[in-house]
């Protein structure tokens, strides 16, 4: 009788363990599908602690809006890639370059892709096999061309850094002054609506 008790007792805590257990995935499930809104864009493969899903709403006119719900920082390759595919840019096959390269010279992710954006329409307006995507090193006497666009992105980040950034020239404002005084503001303007785009998502 007291095996059958014993028995009993074992049986009735396995029954309520399976159903927690049962209780808790089923939670789990519900909240992570109410996390994440949209079509599935992308995993980013530089995660550091989280994989990362990146998901898409549009908005009542079309644009796309990133939605990223977890892990803000390993959204910003995915980013820069969405935001070059969105405007048929070149520079997509380099996109995790752009991201790198602006890491290591200590750039936020964006000022490469939005200086190219205002200067060439993101290398679709620069000059011909020149592969140089933001105006710098043109003028009267030659335009600096590149090879590839691999070496021009290398070079530019480096000059973007030496000869403004570690010179306290680190805002659109500060930037057009030196890099292109003769603009109204309109350049600045343009270069701080393409990083607001990135940020927040919203192209």
């Amino acid at each position: 009788m007291e095996k059958l008790a014993k028995k009993a007792k074992q049986a009735v805590i396995s029954f309520i363990l399976v159903f927690l257990s049962v209780f808790i995935a089923i939670g789990e499930v519900s909240y992570l599908n109410g996390y994440h809104v949209g079509k599935v864009l992308g995993e980013s493969v530089n995660a550091i602690s989280n994989n990362l899903i990146i998901g898409e709403i549009k908005d009542s006119e079309g644009n796309i809006k990133v939605n990223e719900k977890i892990g803000s920082d390993d959204a910003r390759p995915v980013i820069i890639k969405k935001y070059l595919e969105k405007y048929n840019s070149p520079l997509v096959p380099y996109s995790d370059l752009i991201y790198e390269i602006s890491n290591t010279y200590g750039l936020d992710y964006y000022w490469i892709v939005a200086i190219a954006q205002q200067e060439s329409n993101l290398c679709k307006k620069a000059p011909d096999d020149s592969h140089n995507c933001w105006g710098y090193g043109i003028h009267k006497r030659g335009t600096l061309k590149f090879d590839n666009y691999e070496l021009a992105i290398k070079s530019y980040a480096e000059y973007l850094k030496r000869e403004y950034f570690d010179k306290g020239l680190n805002t659109p404002e500060l930037i057009m002054k030196k890099y292109c005084p003769s603009s109204n503001g309109s350049w600045a303007r343009g270069v701080q609506q393409f990083i607001d785009e990135m940020e927040n998502g919203s192209f």
